[in-house]
């Protein structure tokens, strides 16, 4: 099936390529989502790339030590040119998911029709190649004109072939603003009880790239998130996408977009969805520290699911006690400075950063505050002011000099030298610090 003559700018390693594949007799096309971002006058990321021939001829044609044989079970050859590398498939239909994640079967076919009837939505169901033009059996490009995200042929059997499709819907959706196909949208939304089939680490990453889009809020389907965690009051549901898509959207600020969709569950609740989704050590803790310390930076007047006792942006500073004894109440200016050290004592200048950020999209009229105190937080780090125990003129070899005894007993020392310090009580310099700990020692 010819579509109407149409030209898409094929990168130079897939052009080369498919050259090759076509001159030894194979049918060959750049496939899927970059014909799709080409279409949409977006620059593909990555070009993959369909063919006639099988994974033996690839690797024949092209040699082993340039091909990398990534899922030859399912015909699948990634082969390295001019720099970069080009997943190259046989085209193929395929039998059930029954982990999941891999079809059961594929079954290779001649017909790239045939190929492409297997995808997911219209619009990554299109091939190209420079002799035949756009291969579009299914409508995609009407449909990208439209700006709907369609099944290809009946919605339920994509969705039950791999319900991670469910997901991917909305994150296409979400990506380029398009509405959902009506039969389509229905279909994921009956269908959605079946991502608890979906290997978690599969559902992690497809949901990290829907909350990296800009706007991912209105396509947040509460049937969806009602099935991956089931303890979220969908209730709040607004108020939580409204905070979302008030994030800086990107890769890079995922975490800070996670926890503000956790947040309502508080440290624990938040702790145990990120286990059941498999998310790295290193993500769990971040989120887990946004959930638990973000609350803590709300003003006092704020209401809803995210109220929580104020902690940082306040009129007066709270009282620390010591074991140099309580430090007092300190004026409004200087304590947002004094809280700010203390926060920066305790996490890295990313985390602080984070936190203001969502706390100034939960609290968008104390927003200015939030940016002001991470603006001040970077200036406290760039000129190394003491915030933390190891940026003490002293150490615990000092302090144990002067008669500070070893245990636990010289780390609360330390942590209250930390505190003197923070407060402008003690100037962080040696002579000052080690008299200090002398005068408590001694008494």
């Amino acid at each position: 099936m010819r579509a109407e003559p149409i030209f898409i700018p094929l990168d130079e390693g897939a052009a080369y390529l498919l050259d090759r594949l076509h001159a030894a007799g194979h049918g060959a096309y750049a496939v899927g989502g970059c014909v799709r971002d080409s279409l949409l006058g977006l620059v593909p990321h990555d070009w993959d790339l369909c063919t006639s021939a099988t994974p033996a001829e690839v690797l024949a044609l092209f040699g082993e030590e340039h091909c990398i044989p990534t899922g030859l079970q399912h015909g699948t050859v990634t082969i390295k040119s001019h720099g970069n590398l080009y997943e190259t498939t046989t085209f193929r239909t395929e039998g059930a998911y029954s982990d999941g994640r891999h079809p059961d079967a594929v079954h290779f076919v001649p017909d790239v029709k045939e190929d492409l009837a297997r995808r997911d939505f219209t619009i990554n169901a299109m091939a190209y190649s420079a002799e035949e033009g756009l291969i579009d059996p299914f409508g995609g490009r009407a449909d990208l004109a439209a700006g709907i995200v369609r099944a290809v042929g009946e919605p339920e059997r994509r969705f039950e072939e791999d319900a991670l499709r469910i997901l991917r819907l909305y994150r296409f959706a979400a990506r380029f603003g398009f509405a959902l196909d009506p039969a389509t949208g229905e279909a994921a939304k009956a269908l959605s009880r079946h991502l608890d089939c979906v290997s978690a680490e599969r559902i992690a990453e497809e949901l990290s790239r829907l909350l990296a889009v800009p706007k991912p809020g209105t396509y947040l389907e509460p049937a969806v998130l009602a099935v991956l965690f089931p303890e979220l009051n969908l209730e709040m549901l607004p108020e939580i996408c409204r905070i979302i898509d008030a994030l800086t959207p990107g890769m890079e600020h995922f975490p800070v977009r996670l926890a503000a969709l956790l947040c309502p569950l508080g440290e624990a609740g938040a702790r145990a969805a990120l286990k059941r989704l498999k998310v790295s050590n290193a993500l769990a803790e971040n989120v887990t520290v946004l959930v638990r310390e973000c609350p803590k930076l709300l003003p006092q007047t704020r209401i809803g699911p995210f109220h929580c006792p104020p902690y940082c942006l306040r009129q007066q500073g709270p009282t620390h006690r010591t074991v140099f004894g309580k430090t007092s109440d300190t004026p409004a200016e200087e304590s947002v400075q004094i809280q700010t050290k203390r926060i920066l004592g305790r996490y890295d200048l990313h985390t602080v950063e984070q936190m203001d950020a969502l706390c100034g999209a939960i609290c968008p009229e104390k927003a200015a505050d939030f940016a002001a105190q991470a603006a001040l937080a970077r200036k406290l780090e760039a000129e190394s002011v003491c915030c933390r125990v190891n940026q003490l003129a002293v150490n615990g070899r000092d302090l144990m000099a002067v008669g500070v005894a070893p245990g636990p007993g010289l780390r609360r020392v330390l942590e209250g030298l930390l505190e003197q310090v923070i407060t402008g009580r003690l100037p962080n310099e040696k002579a000052a610090l080690l008299a200090a700990a002398a005068q408590f020692s001694a008494s």
